[in-house]
């Protein structure tokens, strides 16, 4: 199955390559840099377990920066983008998550697009009315920093914020 992670920092990077033990996965990044080091089999991030698996396991994973090229075909989209918190205003400026979904249906509009940047309460729901689709779907991650791989692979709890058959094979994916 093919799957595109956007978004290559921990969140991203380690659900790619959690994935990518048993899929054909893509990583999108904006970051040449990122996207070359993880082509590389180095990780650009630090994790221990993420270093060793992309320099020593066999993963069906690249990296890219052309997110329209990369989405063609994919069953599943995971948006890993950074949300970050702008105490200013109090709100999480979920703008990168915005585009890339415009995006993604433009490209691939069959493709189930799952979340998994902090978002606000009810975002989903909000933007696949703006957006009119009923293709996004949200699921939390639970990571911690530099153990973020370990985490994917021996996770305490999965989330998928829908009940569907395309929420339970997503997370039978994880």
């Amino acid at each position: 199955m093919k799957i595109v992670v956007v978004g290559l920092g921990y969140v991203g990077l380690s659900n790619a390559v959690l994935l990518a033990q048993n899929n054909e996965v893509i990583g999108v990044d904006i970051s040449q840099e990122k996207v070359d080091l993880v082509n590389a089999g180095k990780s650009p991030i630090v994790d221990t377990d993420l270093s060793d698996y992309l320099s020593k396991r066999k993963l069906n994973f690249i990296a890219s920066t052309n997110l329209e090229k990369s989405v063609k075909k994919a069953k599943f989209i995971i948006v890993a983008t950074p949300t970050n918190y702008d105490e200013k205003t109090n709100c999480f400026d979920t703008n990168s998550v915005e585009d890339v979904v415009k995006i993604v249906l433009k490209h691939e509009p069959t493709a189930c697009i799952v979340i998994k940047s902090t978002i606000p309460v009810k975002f989903t729901e909000s933007l696949s009315k703006k957006l009119k689709t009923k293709s996004i779907i949200f699921s939390p991650e639970f990571l911690r920093e530099g153990q973020a791989l370990h985490d994917n692979l021996f996770p305490n709890r999965i989330i998928v914020g829908e009940k569907s058959e395309r929420a339970e094979v997503f997370a039978k994916l994880l």
